[in-house]
């Protein structure tokens, strides 16, 4: 049975949300704050912990250093989606900790988030929490493990059946790669995208689950740290070589075509689909407006399935398609899926995508 460690300086969130993961079956204990939790952790061991970001003494942060370096554990923070709740949370992620959930304004708006939170944090308690590196140390040891580049392969390509889309031809034209990834996706980026070099000749677009409040401060960080531009698609966005579009989160964002080159529109959330922004719609998209060999599909951690339909459909079609490897996803549900339905040319760990997607662009 799954533990739970609720640490919250709340009292009534405390018990709101221990009520909660008890009626879904969670064993659950609670701390007032970080010094408390660090108490509990080796007598409880639990398999999750929540951690309310603000805390009084030892905020969220501080008391996530410490999980990570002490007793490593799935951590969900949960956090108000304000912008400063945001670049908190943000690096809260790239410290390690597995997701967040929002935090509701009030106490009773927290039933709103009841599933979503039980979701998440069954979720978290079948990851891989992993003492997390300095950026520019995991930066270089992922330099190191690509400089022999023995690893890189061509993928053959499926044989096309029926009508593929797009309006470019397999030679020549505009081509695109298109990135899906959920939970510990920000982290997981920074395995990937620092490391495509300035004049990297397609477009990226990427969707990340994830709030409204969160996508631009996640593409202004990842912009911080990458030899590409990385912007936030806000509004219709054009696509150009060297340039990641990250999908504004509340909504979904489609490929289509303007003024005879590619744009990035945002569209209002469809509500038939479990995931926003939403990475099938997202590549269905594209294979409307760019011949199936012109694009790439690359599928990262996150629970759930959204994107595998669709990827495994664009590599039936001609185009090329990567799976994250079980050893570095954090949750290996939505690249699993890929593989199960044999949509994945390559399965590789995070560190080892960006070399190969190089090679088949410039090869």
């Amino acid at each position: 049975m799954v533990k739970v460690l609720v640490v919250d300086d709340s009292a009534l969130m405390r018990r709101r949300i221990a009520d909660i993961l008890s009626s879904a079956g969670f064993v659950v204990e609670t701390a007032a704050d970080g010094a408390e939790a660090l108490k509990r952790l080796p007598d409880f061991d639990p398999d999750v912990v929540t951690l309310d970001v603000t805390m009084p003494g030892m905020d969220g942060l501080a008391c996530l250093k410490r999980i990570m370096a002490e007793h490593p554990k799935p951590v969900v923070m949960v956090s108000a989606l304000t912008a400063e709740g945001a670049e908190v949370t943000l690096e809260a992620l790239r410290l390690g900790a597995v997701e967040a959930v929002r935090k509701p304004t009030g106490v009773g708006a927290i039933a709103g988030i009841a599933e979503e939170l039980v979701d998440t944090v069954r979720a978290a308690a079948g990851s891989r929490p992993r003492r997390v590196p300095g950026l520019r140390e995991r930066l270089r040891l992922a330099r190191e493990r690509i400089a022999g580049a023995d690893f890189l392969a061509d993928a053959p390509r499926a044989e096309p059946r029926g009508e593929a889309g797009g309006e470019e031809d397999e030679e020549g034209g505009e081509g695109l790669v298109l990135i899906g990834v959920s939970t510990g996706g920000p982290r997981t980026l920074e395995d990937i995208l620092p490391l495509l070099p300035a004049d990297f000749p397609w477009p990226v677009v990427v969707v990340q689950h994830m709030p409204a409040s969160f996508t631009g401060p996640l593409a202004r960080r990842l912009d911080a740290i990458c030899a590409v531009t990385v912007v936030e698609a806000a509004a219709a966005t054009p696509l150009q070589p060297g340039t990641v579009c990250i999908a504004r989160g509340g909504a979904d964002l489609q490929i289509v075509r303007r003024g005879g080159g590619l744009c990035a529109q945002p569209v209002p959330a469809d509500e038939a689909r479990n995931w926003h922004p939403n990475v099938d719609r997202l590549v269905e998209s594209a294979l409307r407006a760019v011949a199936p060999p012109r694009l790439i599909g690359v599928l990262l951690t996150g629970m759930g399935s959204d994107g595998a339909a669709s990827m495994a459909e664009l590599r039936r079609l001609g185009g090329r398609t990567i799976a994250e490897a079980q050893d570095s996803a954090v949750v290996f549900g939505m690249p699993q899926e890929l593989i199960r339905r044999g949509g994945a040319d390559m399965v590789l760990p995070s560190d080892r995508v960006a070399q190969q997607v190089t090679r088949w662009v410039k090869g």
